[in-house]
């Protein structure tokens, strides 16, 4: 059952509440003429404004846990020899927007991999879109979190076959999106849980590393996010145990446990899902044949309470995806 909290009473509520606890603070204090009213006025904005923020987070926040009962249901539709696509409701309602999961299924067989970095070409960040049209992809999404101090600098630890954006290994981000193999035998991508397979087991098994946090371990168990609850737009990919690549977009904002939550309810198993972006940075982009699906997130709670977004952002790193 989908479940929708509303607040706006509360909210109403809480405002006048404080509004008038604020102009008994004022009164009390023998303010008078203007100066009583713009700081009656301005502290007054402030308050509306945080609890606005504040009530729009608790009510996407304080939603009901998802029923183990319920299930993501999916209908495939072929976009190419290996490529399918689905677009279905999630198995919780958000607040905002459709509340719509869209997914990829990927072969890897049928496809290629590559990363591309803006510090390894001009030092110029692009769209998705024209990262895919520069480069001739099918499909380009985040290569995970970028650093919003140096944002040409990925967050994790990202190396493209010859070129190294960030070689520092971040200490808590414990998966790892893998391709271009050195044993040309093996899968053309791997997505690696860190705490099954330790970095220096793996490290040299692949070319091209794109690091993230984990959301399901190598064996589909959860890991429940103990960061700060913070609801937002994302992409997601994860693998099914016949090893295709799934990619997982929701511009509805969800708590990351609740994605979670949801990936266990998909009617294959996933494993070793990769968490690469959220907010208005989040980023899918699919072009194949007479199909073209944008795909761009928005809100952040605290950071970004916004539904508004109507375009990619430039990104500075992206994997991109050809058919072969």
């Amino acid at each position: 059952t989908k479940s929708r909290i509303h607040l706006a009473q509360l909210h109403f509520s809480s405002i006048i509440l404080a509004s008038y606890m604020i102009y008994s603070l004022l009164k009390n204090a023998n303010l008078i003429g203007m100066q009583q009213f713009k700081v009656f006025s301005i502290l007054v904005g402030l308050i509306s404004y945080t609890l606005t923020s504040c009530a729009q987070q608790v009510a996407i926040e304080d939603t009901v846990e998802v029923k183990r009962d319920s299930t993501v249901v999916i209908e495939w539709n072929q976009l190419a020899d290996g490529i399918d696509f689905c677009e279905t409701d999630a198995p919780l309602e958000s607040i905002i927007n459709n509340s719509k999961l869209t997914i990829l299924r990927i072969d890897p067989s049928k496809v290629d991999f590559e990363l591309f970095c803006a510090t390894d070409l001009d030092k110029q960040a692009r769209t998705v879109d024209d990262w895919a049209d520069s480069f001739q992809l099918n499909i380009v999404f985040n290569a995970g979190m970028y650093d919003l101090a140096n944002k040409l600098v990925s967050r994790g630890y990202l190396k493209g076959k010859d070129h190294i954006n960030n070689g520092a290994i971040h200490p808590t981000f414990n998966s790892m999106f893998a391709f271009h193999p050195v044993d040309t035998t093996a899968s053309n991508y791997s997505i690696i849980d860190l705490e099954c397979n330790p970095w220096q087991s793996v490290k040299s098994r692949y070319k091209s590393y794109a690091q993230g946090l984990r959301m399901l371990d190598c064996d589909g168990k959860p890991m429940n996010w103990t960061k700060r609850k913070q609801s937002c737009s994302m992409l997601v990919a994860a693998q099914d145990e016949a090893g295709n690549l799934f990619l997982i977009f929701t511009r509805s904002p969800y708590l990351h446990n609740e994605m979670i939550g949801f990936l266990q309810l998909f009617p294959m198993k996933l494993v070793n899902a990769i968490y690469l972006e959220g907010g208005p940075e989040t980023s899918l982009f699919v072009q194949i044949g007479n199909t073209t699906l944008t795909r761009i997130g928005s809100y952040v709670s605290q950071t970004y309470q916004r539904d508004d977004n109507d375009h990619f952002w430039k990104l500075p790193n992206v994997i991109g995806i050809k058919l072969k």
